[in-house]
């Protein structure tokens, strides 16, 4: 009875204020990193500020406690988007402190990058100290749980976020949705999801935190990366995974933890015997081990079919390099994390390319899976559209064929393609209106595009590699005008522009 009362009175307090609680409570971790680094004026910034802002956050939902609102989801929507748009704020004041020498706004929008899993950084690398990058790695991985948690528990009922298609390729097969926390209180729905995601996302980042520690990496930066991998954030210490000390061993480990992005079969309910048996027949990793297979091979055969000019090694060692340093940067970039692997030079510098930008553009925008914490269009999304395309071939060469067996009842019905289809138009429409404000603020036209498209997919290391990276080549030289419209893109690429149109829809207020 009164772990009930409890949970009625926790319920009662509105969750941007639990937010804002835990967000306040994880700054003893930075505190305590910079303490065992001798660096104690880092530590007391933090240690100092965690405790005043958890105290105020405890005043805040004193006084906010109230009775449940009319429209809990609609408020759970509401809160999500506070999350992405007021926390930061409270994430940046000890940044701004430490630095100093740093104005504001710069502080506001790398901790916008940070929670909404963007990356990307407006700060040269060694500008920030262990413990700074550690902070963007914490705020990042609590962005990426946050998404997690708020995708079966807020978007999966208003049927945003993906789940507009699953939903609609479930009824259609007539399978029943297991992985769905069944219950209507959205309160509960909430709590229960957190309790069966949270622990499964803290011990796959420990696993992997361990994997790079016993690879050879250094246990601050094994961290970073580890949580930065699992909220496909692309935070690193320094050069990403370039020279992290760990080699292709921890590029292995990162590879194989960057398919928890790819689909969310590892986040449901299910019993790992039936998520196991099912993994074969994911049609989101079968699409992604097409696109990653397919782009390494490509590149691989360009440098016979295209490059025969180019003086690069021939051997089946710099061939297998190639190959190993194309699927890793393609995976990443699907996923939207943004990294490239130590060997990208290489397989560049086999199949005659530069730097292939379009290439990368392109990958983000396919994105991961639904209801991950990649960011992007989303895999089901283009093969919705590409389903839909096959058909009305298929009728067009025989315009009075009939499909049957099994192939047709496990086509998309018009639903899941309609919906498909309407959150494609929208963001193209949104990378085109974020390139034209861009562009009124003075950046060119190509790096607008650039910028643009890696806010909305969520890729932050994309402007990292266009522009250059700290404050004197990359985003730290956009005007403030700049850098608030490319904070505002990142918050509608991650909470999707279909939330923020339903929380415009006067019929979603008035229900």
């Amino acid at each position: 009875m009164n772990d009930l009362a409890g949970g009625t009175a926790r319920r009662r307090v509105p969750l941007l204020v639990w937010l804002a609680g835990i967000l306040s409570a994880s700054m003893y971790v930075p505190a305590i990193h910079a303490v065992l680094r001798d660096a104690h004026f880092e530590g007391r910034v933090f240690f100092y500020w965690g405790t005043i802002l958890l105290f105020l956050t405890g005043a805040v939902a004193i006084a906010s406690a109230r009775e449940r609102s009319s429209n809990v989801t609609r408020s759970h929507l509401v809160a999500l988007l506070g999350a992405l748009t007021l926390l930061p704020g409270m994430a940046a004041i000890p940044l701004w402190e430490v630095l100093a020498n740093t104005r504001p706004v710069n502080a506001y929008v790398e901790m916008v990058a940070a929670i909404t899993t963007t990356g990307g950084t407006l700060f040269a690398p060694t500008r920030l100290s262990e413990t700074l990058h550690l902070w963007r790695a914490v705020v990042g991985w609590q962005g990426g749980l946050l998404m997690l948690v708020a995708a079966v528990a807020i978007l999966d009922p208003l049927r945003l976020g993906g789940f507009e298609v699953t939903e609609a390729t479930a009824i259609r097969r007539g399978a029943s949705v297991t992985t769905r926390i069944q219950t209507p209180d959205p309160e509960i729905r909430l709590l229960r999801s957190l309790r069966v995601i949270g622990p499964i996302y803290a011990v796959l980042t420990g696993a992997l935190w361990a994997f790079l520690v016993a690879a050879g990496e250094t246990p601050t930066r094994a961290v970073i990366h580890a949580m930065s991998t699992l909220s496909t954030s692309g935070i690193t210490a320094r050069t990403g995974m370039v020279d992290n000390g760990a080699g292709i061993i921890g590029e292995m480990a990162v590879f194989a933890f960057l398919l928890f992005a790819v689909t969310r079969i590892a986040f449901t309910e299910e019993r790992w015997r039936d998520r196991l048996t099912r993994l074969p027949d994911n049609r989101e990793l079968r699409i992604a081990a097409a696109i990653v297979g397919s782009v390494s091979v490509l590149l691989l055969l360009r440098h016979w079919v295209f490059a025969l000019d180019v003086q690069a090694e021939t051997d089946a060692l710099g061939a297998l390099r190639a190959l190993w340093g194309t699927a890793f940067t393609v995976l990443s970039f699907l996923t939207t994390t943004g990294w490239e692997s130590t060997d990208w030079a290489t397989a560049r510098t086999w199949s005659g390319l530069d730097t292939p930008i379009v290439l990368l553009l392109g990958l983000a925008l396919f994105g991961g899976g639904v209801a991950t914490t990649a960011g992007g269009v989303k895999l089901l999304r283009i093969y919705a559209l590409y389903e839909h395309g096959r058909r009305e071939i298929h009728l067009l060469v025989h315009p009075h064929g009939i499909a049957g067996g099994a192939g047709a009842r496990t086509r998309l019905p018009m639903r899941g393609v309609e919906a498909a289809w309407v959150f494609f138009m929208l963001f193209a429409l949104g990378i085109g209106a974020v390139t034209l404000a861009l562009s009124i603020t003075g950046v060119s036209f190509t790096n607008a595009m650039i910028l643009a498209i890696s806010a909305l997919t969520t890729t932050g290391p994309l402007a990292d590699i266009a522009l250059g990276t700290g404050p004197a080549t990359g985003i730290g030289t956009l005007s403030d005008a700049a850098k608030i419209i490319w904070a505002g893109a990142m918050v509608l690429g991650r909470l999707e522009t279909l939330a923020l149109i339903a929380l415009f829809n006067p019929d979603f207020w008035r229900k």
